[in-house]
């Protein structure tokens, strides 16, 4: 089933009870991926213990949120209401979503700095975007229905389906034939960090490994370029720039 919409928020209400199920699948990959490169990084035991924290913890707050949001019940773990919502609902439920993945991220992180450090989380952090990235730009190929390698266009539209995009503000300008700049013009993260007088997250080694491996599993042709990250120097209308080139 092919997608007409340009982004999320154009999604008619069949297809956005459809996103929405496909942001708990990759809600839920994203998880494992954490657990599994804890596992790697620190071993099992190590691994186990930061499973039941953050499980716990990233849990009770997406499901508080939610039960608070829409007052529903839990029936066998499921919801059985979706495709009954009006297209308000669901794109509420949509952005929660979306800011629950940001929360099990954060939680993740926060476990293993506190108990570890923080080069022990940045370092994990790194290496499960080098798995969540291809998974998420497979997952989006798949509920777009792109084809093999759609070049230029088809990276546009992927990255109107991030999970990013239901929470930060994003642009893409200087378009030619061969390429074009994506922009993170507003980021959740960074923006209350700002409004807690703290400096910008250094995400830069993060976003290397995510924009490149995101924009190859779309099109193996595609080449990343980063103009500019945290910790680097940015203007104030965006926090991080990528140029993303179509090999020949």
């Amino acid at each position: 089933m092919s997608i007409q919409a340009n982004n999320a928020s154009e999604l008619d209400s069949r297809e956005t009870a459809r996103f929405i199920v496909d942001l708990f699948h990759r809600l839920i990959i994203h998880h494992g991926l954490w657990f599994a490169e804890v596992k790697h990084q620190m071993g099992m035991e190590k691994a186990l213990e930061a499973l039941s924290s953050s499980s716990r913890k990233s849990f009770g707050i997406q499901m508080k949120h939610l039960s608070e949001l829409f007052g529903f019940t839990m029936e066998d773990g499921v919801p059985s209401f979706l495709l009954d919502m009006d297209s308000d609902t669901l794109n509420r439920l949509k952005d929660r979503m979306a800011k629950n993945w940001l929360v099990n991220d954060g939680v993740w992180f926060q476990t293993i700095e506190f108990s570890s450090g923080m080069n022990d989380a940045k370092r994990c952090n790194d290496s499960c975007w080098a798995q969540f990235s291809p998974v998420e730009a497979k997952s989006i190929s798949a509920f777009l229905g792109l084809p093999e390698n759609p070049g230029l266009e088809g990276l546009k539209k992927a990255l109107g389906f991030r999970i990013y995009e239901s929470i930060n503000s994003q642009s893409i300008v200087e378009e030619t034939p061969t390429s074009f700049v994506f922009q993170m013009n507003r980021c959740r993260v960074q923006d209350a960090r700002k409004r807690k007088g703290l400096d910008d997250y250094p995400c830069k080694s993060a976003g290397l490994v995510e924009y490149t491996y995101f924009a190859s599993a779309i099109d193996k042709r595609i080449r990343t370029e980063c103009l500019g990250c945290p910790p680097d120097k940015h203007p104030d209308e965006w926090y991080c720039a990528w140029k993303f080139i179509l090999e020949p």
